[in-house]
């Protein structure tokens, strides 16, 4: 466009705010009475024009986004080996140079202790999202949570996966991601105890004030794990805000109530539902949804058939 609204300052004659940019000659205009405010304004746009996205794409002139899930954040520098600039292959001897100079490239880039921390790092964190499909801002958060604990010296002493895994896994909470901390230690390759103890210390450490669970958050995944329904899936929903209006959900696990009142929906609609399969898609116990249900049904004063 070459017209800009611009609302940061005010005109000296008449008090308005309405003033117009016309970066086409350079002046910035007074919408109301027309008084001339700055003359020879630079345009900071790029001095070409582009009309579909690959020119926009060819005529770009910048490099790829920071990735803080990467050690080096993307901006790293490979040399290719094969070929030079113009996709011609180079001759043997300096396919050997290039070799020489790739490899002194990795060996200085690993150089420092902190680079061979935070590589190991973003690559077990690579790995435990592509296996709990975790969305991309959500491991770009999880990157960041845990370069500020490795910056506090957090990381020293203890175990790189379960330190990874804690972070994962206070991303996944401060971002309402329907995660359960069973599911983290699952695919990690420490323990559970040891993966509770990181994420305590990176939540005390850092200072992170993480939401409570809401058991809506659970209600779409288990569904669709256990092949509810959407009618039974807007029931459940309906159920849990019914409790959350009574406090009926008060320092219960998200992921058992969700299922029970999953179950209770089932119920209700005539479809034919477990405890079991409920219980296996939200990684409770049977005993757990039993209880939720009993709960819910006193609490709501449900029909118990």
């Amino acid at each position: 466009m070459a017209k800009q609204t611009a609302t940061h300052f005010m005109c000296p004659e008449c008090g308005s705010t309405n003033l117009v940019r016309d970066m086409k000659i350079g002046e910035s205009v007074c919408g109301g009475c027309g008084l001339v405010i700055q003359e020879g304004i630079l345009d900071q746009g790029a001095e070409w024009r582009a009309f579909t996205p690959q020119e926009r794409r060819s005529r770009a002139r910048v490099g790829a986004p920071t990735r803080y899930f990467h050690y080096d954040k993307g901006l790293s520098t490979v040399i290719r080996v094969d070929r030079d600039a113009f996709g011609r292959p180079l001759s043997p001897k300096v396919k050997r140079q290039m070799w020489r100079l790739r490899r002194w490239q990795l060996r200085s880039s690993y150089h420092a202790s902190r680079d061979r921390n935070l590589s190991k790092a973003m690559n077990e964190l690579q790995r435990l999202s592509e296996k709990l499909h975790i969305p991309s801002s959500v491991q770009e958060m999880g990157a960041v949570i845990y370069r500020k604990a490795l910056n506090q010296n957090l990381v020293q002493g203890r175990s790189i996966a379960a330190m990874v895994a804690g972070a994962l896994y206070s991303a996944c909470r401060f971002t309402k991601t329907p995660k359960t901390l069973k599911e983290i230690t699952a695919v990690s390759t420490s323990d559970s105890k040891e993966v509770s103890r990181a994420y305590r210390l990176i939540v005390q450490s850092l200072k992170m004030t993480m939401p409570i669970d809401d058991p809506l958050d659970y209600v779409t995944k288990i569904a669709e794990k256990a092949n509810v329904s959407s009618e039974g899936e807007g029931l459940a929903i309906r159920i849990i805000r019914d409790a959350k209006t009574k406090h009926a959900t008060m320092g219960k696990d998200p992921s058992g109530l969700a299922a029970a009142a999953l179950y209770i929906a089932c119920k209700k609609r005539k479809e034919k539902i477990t405890q079991t399969d409920l219980a296996k898609a939200a990684d409770v116990t049977e005993v757990t949804i039993r209880n939720r249900k009993r709960k819910l049904i006193e609490g709501l004063d449900l029909d118990s058939r």
